[in-house]
């Protein structure tokens, strides 16, 4: 007996957030969609749907794939930088459960650039591992055409992005990197930085940030940022796991202030996403 419509949407419920995550890089837009994907089932006749899980996931993919549209227009106007809404998945790990791949922060900057249907296709493939054939029933399109939109953002992201470090090393740099960056060491900082690394910071327009990429004399600006951070009161720096890998979270007593992930290849730093925008910490609070 299939299992009644309340208990197929609950257990499929996670790979739907997933889906909409990575889509749209937002996890208050994800879960949007997955509360319009439930209002749909809930309108759906059930005893026509021979599988429930198929019905949901391209409800939510074909929802997202809508929404891109939205979510970029949305986006021009945002104040300063857009990055990614950071996930905790050391306290969620289901939403990490199925694949790492187009999870990590820098990947899902990558895959904004890409149009819809090839963001679908890769998520789909790489994420959650469906086959061409049903990949190509969620986007309509034919299993060649499947094949191509995955073979395009994997060239995509292959272009734009360095090959990542091992896990160890990521760890041992981001932790080295914690201690420079909390004392205000610039020579640790130099270091540990590439000579081509570059910062990106998101403030939403509610607190400071940089308006664009900064590249120049890296270590004295990092620097300076960690003196403000402990200005007006105590900070913790801790590392904690976000998007499936370790970060750095600095808190103040009133809350989190920043949310730093970074980009490790040939043992140094390359790119440091620093999240300060308020509403995209609360699930560190």
């Amino acid at each position: 007996m299939p299992p009644d419509p309340l208990t197929a949407f609950l257990g499929t419920r996670d790979r739907l957030f997933g889906i909409g995550y990575r889509m749209l890089g937002s996890a208050a837009e994800a879960e949007d969609l997955v509360q319009e994907t439930w209002v749909r089932w809930q309108r759906t006749d059930h005893r026509t749907v021979r599988d429930p899980v198929g019905f949901l996931v391209t409800t939510i993919t074909r929802l997202a794939i809508n929404e891109v549209t939205s979510a970029r227009a949305r986006r021009e106007t945002y104040p300063g930088p857009w990055l990614p809404e950071p996930v905790a998945t050391g306290a969620d790990p289901a939403l990490g459960a199925e694949r790492a791949e187009a999870l990590d922060l820098a990947v899902l900057m990558l895959l904004e650039r890409l149009g819809a249907r090839e963001r679908a296709a890769y998520v789909l493939r790489e994420a959650f591992d469906y086959p061409y054939r049903r990949i190509a029933e969620i986007l309509e399109v034919t299993e060649a055409n499947a094949r191509q939109l995955v073979t395009r953002a994997r060239a995509h992201l292959t272009a734009h992005r360095r090959t990542p470090a091992d896990p160890a090393t990521h760890r041992r740099l981001l932790e080295a990197f914690l201690a420079a960056a909390r004392d205000g060491d610039v020579h640790g900082l130099e270091s540990l930085l590439a000579a081509d690394a570059d910062f990106h910071s998101d403030g939403g327009g509610r607190v400071s940030a940089a308006l664009r990429p900064v590249n120049r004399r890296l270590p004295d600006f990092l620097a300076g940022i960690a003196h403000k951070l402990a200005t007006g009161g105590a900070t913790t720096w801790s590392i904690v796991t976000a998007n499936g890998a370790p970060a750095i979270l600095v808190t103040a007593p009133a809350g989190p202030r920043v949310l730093i992930t970074v980009e490790v290849t040939d043992a140094r730093i390359h790119r440091i996403l620093a999240v300060r925008n308020p509403e995209k910490l609360r699930a560190f609070a």
